[in-house]
């Protein structure tokens, strides 16, 4: 890690250590609200964006010119290692990602194959372009937990009850355990091609993960995804955990293995580090958790939010400001960058 790197206040505050300033990135930053970034994307589909590195690394780079962010967060999709080794899928355009062959037999399970660095050299391509642009600016990998990745994989599409995958997981365990393995695999395989390029983070996402109650969570679910956190430890870069609605969750997901756990905006910050540690548990760095519709509602309340969010992170050893999810496609990127300055600028020591 260069010099820079090492005074970057993410990674500081992803490892519990004293910042200069509270950093802040947002997912989803690289684009949707960005018109440079829908003028770069036009007539280019997701998919085909994550594995041209020419573009990978001006998307990812567009936001933290734009905002001056702490930390860029790798422009690519979770289903990508899965259309690198064959899988039949597509991104189409206000719907998400649709499998052509969904899984629900163990014969299914042969059309996912463990992920090589050869499947995804444009990754290891744009990550080391990327690292040597940024410089001082830590860069996040990310990838998919077996959860949610394997929920497209069932469902054949995104799910708003996630029937087919309770289902697979209750019915017929054996399998469910099968392809939650695999694509822990997955996961692994693709994290690691990240950080040996170059990433100086990762984050795990499980963005479905809040469609489970505790009990499944524990059974189906926790389990892989230690897999994968256990796995990147070695590499001794910070490790995040976020789901979606996931606030009876947390201890769940903190004891997963992650460094970092992200919280979304349904549970107060500080009341996420008294769930993680009711049991015993060590606190440990949160991420959130700002509502992103909070964006729309104007300077003064908006203002006020960050405030009392930045009070409630001081209950964690170390806190990274982000949106409680994704930036919406209709933000105005003129009060993404106010929130930015303001969160610098309220939490300077």
């Amino acid at each position: 890690m260069t010099s820079d790197l090492r005074s970057s206040a993410f990674l500081l505050a992803a490892r519990g250590e004293p910042v200069p300033h509270t950093p802040i990135w947002f997912m989803r930053q690289a684009g949707r609200s960005l018109p440079e970034y829908r003028a770069i994307r036009e007539g280019t589909t997701m998919l085909e964006s994550c594995m041209r590195p020419d573009l990978v690394v001006e998307i990812t780079l567009q936001p933290v010119r734009r905002y001056g962010v702490d930390a860029a967060i790798f422009f690519s999709d979770i289903v990508l290692p899965l259309k690198a080794v064959g899988v039949d899928l597509e991104i189409k355009p206000g719907v998400g990602p649709v499998v052509a062959q969904p899984v629900r037999t163990a014969d299914d399970l042969t059309a996912i194959r463990p992920v090589t660095p050869a499947d995804v050299s444009y990754v290891t391509e744009s990550v080391q372009e990327l690292v040597r642009q940024l410089g001082g600016t830590p860069l996040i990998g990310f990838a998919g937990a077996p959860f949610t990745v394997a929920s497209y994989l069932v469902e054949g599409g995104p799910s708003k009850d996630h029937a087919k995958t309770k289902a697979l997981m209750h019915g017929n365990p054996e399998l469910w355990h099968a392809l939650a393995d695999r694509l822990a695999e997955v996961a692994i395989a693709y994290l690691s091609v990240q950080v040996e390029a170059g990433a100086s983070a990762i984050q795990l996402f499980d963005s479905w993960a809040g469609a489970l109650s505790p009990r499944d969570y524990a059974e189906f679910v926790l389990p892989h995804s230690a897999k994968v956190f256990d796995a990147l430890a070695a590499y001794d870069v910070p490790r995040v955990h976020f789901g979606v609605n996931t606030g009876e969750l947390l201890p769940l997901m903190s004891s997963a293995g992650a460094d970092v756990v992200g919280v979304d905006w349904r549970v107060p910050l500080d009341e996420a580090v008294r769930r993680i540690t009711a049991d015993g548990s060590a606190a440990k760095p949160v991420q959130g958790n700002l509502d992103p519709a909070l964006l729309f509602a104007g300077d003064r309340p908006l203002v006020a939010e960050i405030e009392r969010i930045l009070a409630e992170g001081k209950a964690a050893p170390g806190h990274i400001f982000n949106l409680g999810h994704g930036v919406p496609p209709n933000a105005d990127p003129d009060v993404l960058l106010k929130v930015v300055q303001t969160v610098h600028a309220k939490s300077a020591r």
